[in-house]
């Protein structure tokens, strides 16, 4: 009987619908039984530097570009036993739930209006050690000394607003553009007041156009960064910081920030495409080999997107439309009553 390779568990994320377990597999394939699939998951080594591998021929890069970093949570609440899983707070369902936590990374040509997955990394700190903030420090550091892509600023949203990865991006030279917790104690007196919540700031007109100078509490004597108030909604407003001192338009900071929602789409769009989330295996190194598996099968997805110009959903579920368009025409089981 035939052996499984990368590449057949690959196409087969790409290929399947809804189903993506081992079984559905086995069932739907003429030479792989479930035992000899599951064994190939539990001695492949699926890296993430397979996923800059296979994306780097296609970037298109331009010194005008963005880093984005942020994390999502693989839902696995009704999973109990699956390595690598742990309780901690998603963002889908705003509260703290079991899933596993992945780091991501993505580049953006604002001029393309594209976006590419260039690294990530899977949170396991009883496995490494490794905070979710050493990890985008890892990431970055990587992107910065070897993989050398030009971009104009890192975009990251309030939790990894920190001390630690703020100092960081400056002493790579970069620049920064996040959003604050409403919480965090600035100063915006110089050192004449106590320092404050930064949503209880006063701001003039003059300051909401173009930015204010504060310092953070926490960071190093007489480090300042430049403070803007941007409203995202009618029932929001975001407090968005940069080490850039120059910047002084509001509405800049706010279009660069508007680049940030591209990561939520790739998070959204590797979830519903890729069957991300719905690995069923409990041992860590085949979880850790669907989650590669299934973001190397979302790059091949984009790039068919761009280079078809269709949406990845389109890519996805454009052979199931001509089927559907099939059955209407001549149903393989006609209805008869209704």
């Amino acid at each position: 009987m035939a052996q499984p390779t990368r590449l057949d568990y690959c196409q087969y994320l790409l290929s399947s619908p809804l189903n993506y377990t081992l079984t559905h597999f086995a069932d739907h394939s003429e030479g792989f039984s479930h035992d000899r699939i599951n064994r190939y998951l539990a001695g492949d080594r699926i890296l993430p530097r397979l996923v800059w591998e296979n994306v780097k021929a296609h970037l298109v890069l331009t010194s005008q570009g963005y880093v984005i970093f942020d994390d999502t949570v693989l839902d696995k609440r009704h999973a109990r036993k699956i390595a690598l899983a742990r309780r901690q707070y998603s963002g889908n369902t705003h509260t703290l739930i079991n899933g596993i936590g992945v780091v991501t990374c993505v580049y953006v040509n604002p001029v393309l209006d594209r976006f590419w997955l260039i690294d990530y990394r899977i949170y396991d700190p009883q496995g490494d050690g490794k905070t979710k903030l050493d990890h985008l420090q890892d990431m970055l550091s990587l992107l910065v000394y070897q993989k050398k892509l030009p971009f104009t600023a890192v975009l990251m949203d309030s939790w990894y607003a920190s001390k630690a990865i703020m100092l960081h991006i400056e002493q790579l030279q970069k620049i920064y553009y996040c959003p604050l917790k409403t919480n965090r104690r600035v100063d915006d007196s110089g050192g004449i007041k106590p320092y404050q919540r930064v949503d209880s700031l006063a701001w003039t007109e003059t300051e909401c156009e173009q930015g204010k100078g504060i310092k953070v509490k926490g960071f190093p004597k007489d480090h300042k960064v430049k403070l803007f108030r941007v409203a995202s909604s009618t029932r929001r407003t975001d407090y968005v910081v940069t080490n850039d001192l120059a910047q002084n338009d509001t509405s800049v900071t706010q279009q660069a920030c508007t680049w940030r929602w591209k990561i939520e789409q790739f998070h959204r769009e590797a979830k519903q495409v890729t069957g991300l989330e719905r690995c069923q295996c409990r041992r860590a190194r085949i979880v850790r080999n669907h989650i590669g598996c299934a973001l190397l099968v979302w790059v091949r997805l984009q790039h068919v997107a761009y280079q078809t110009k269709q949406t990845i959903y389109q890519v996805k579920h454009g052979w199931w439309a001509q089927y559907l368009q099939q059955q209407l025409k001549s149903p393989s089981i006609p209805m008869e009553l209704a």
